[in-house]
């Protein structure tokens, strides 16, 4: 797959890096990725084979990638390679790290040894987890990822509303119900085995994606393996660089991806945040004959205030914005004037709100 973004010839845009993610990450230049997307051997530390009851073998994670002589070389391995991912993120970059009780303790803390910035740890609960065959531990159903900006304190990309609708109009929480892969998306190589022991479902990049950051911005994935990070970006029109430095599983994921469909331009769009949409002051409506002074306005219970020529109301016995008058005539600390206030439209109430969208649409034509 070759570069196909214009103004960012220094970095391998849209490909698959061969190598060593250290020694790749060390190649790119200093703050040049908006989101990392990692998903770092776990070290599982399993000691000999796991059967089922009918003594069938169960194919669990016991590939080189994932083994270490100690802990001490596991923390050395994952310093190594967060300090690299910190150095090459924006200032208003973030991380996304999944991992297993095995290691995300270690990965946590090794984040804020960095200079990481916690935002939060999100749980994703398999709806259909792997049995515990032995008995002798609770079933393992979920994974852990944390979210992490670059430093403390910046703006990281956040689409709250997005996450939103994803979740029918409910804040997005963090505890993710989401099956593990299975049927046609388990991609298998050409024995018909897993391609990779530990793909994760698109499912839960198309969230982390979609939430955390924006069409065109660039999301790093060092451990790329069958690329699912790959996958899901170019879907969503962000660009992709993957490392990874086990061909078999590169040719699989250069199969996977080139036949990914971009959607197109209108479905990239998601909700944006009513924080990022412009500011329009409630005298703008005044000012363009909207609401004329002296117009009244009503609440849902029936109080009246009137519209004044500087952009302020007045009710009974107080002045002030269309906040100010609403939470002191309903003796509450705040007011949302916006969707509090009302005017007589054809006979019908209608939200003030109506009209202060209608100059936010005139702004983005």
């Amino acid at each position: 797959m070759k570069n196909d973004t214009k103004g960012a010839a220094a970095l391998p845009l849209n490909t698959i890096v061969a190598g060593d993610c250290i020694e790749v990450m060390q190649r790119l230049p200093d703050a040049c990725i908006d989101l990392i997307f990692a998903d770092p051997p776990y070290n599982l530390q399993l000691k000999g084979e796991l059967h089922r009851p009918d003594n069938s073998r169960v194919d669990a994670v016991d590939d080189a990638w994932d083994q270490f002589s100690s802990f001490r070389a596991y923390d050395e391995f994952t310093t190594a390679w967060l300090r690299e991912a910190r150095r090459i993120l924006k200032l208003d970059g973030a991380i996304w790290v999944i991992g297993s009780y095995h290691n995300i303790f270690r990965v946590g803390a090794a984040l804020q040894n960095e200079g990481f910035w916690l935002l939060n740890d999100v749980v994703w609960r398999k709806s259909n987890p792997m049995p515990n065959f032995r008995g002798k531990r609770f079933t393992n159903a979920h994974e852990t990822m944390i979210w992490a900006s670059r430093s403390e304190g910046v703006k990281y990309t956040f689409n709250y509303e997005a996450l939103k609708a994803l979740n029918e109009g409910i804040q997005m929480r963090s505890d993710w119900v989401l099956p593990i892969c299975t049927g046609h998306e388990r991609l298998k190589d050409d024995k018909g085995d897993k391609a990779h022991p530990t793909q994760k479902p698109e499912a839960l990049l198309h969230r982390v994606l979609v939430g955390t950051t924006n069409p065109g911005d660039v999301v790093l994935d060092p451990f790329f393996g069958t690329g699912t990070t790959g996958a899901v970006a170019k879907m969503l029109g962000r660009d992709f660089i993957g490392i990874e430095r086990e061909e078999a599983y590169r040719k699989v994921a250069e199969k996977r991806i080139a036949a990914v469909r971009k959607f197109d331009r209108a479905a990239l769009q998601v909700s944006a945040s009513k924080r990022a949409e412009p500011r329009v002051p409630f005298g703008q409506l005044v000012e363009r004959g909207m609401l004329r002074p002296g117009e009244e306005l009503y609440s849902p219970r029936g109080k009246v205030a009137k519209v004044r020529a500087d952009g302020t109301l007045v009710g009974h016995d107080v002045k002030g914005s269309i906040h100010q008058v609403g939470a002191a005539l309903e003796g509450a600390p705040s007011c949302n004037g916006w969707t509090y206030w009302h005017y007589v439209n054809e006979g019908n109430k209608v939200p003030i709100d109506v009209l202060r969208q209608q100059i936010r649409a005139e702004m983005h034509d």
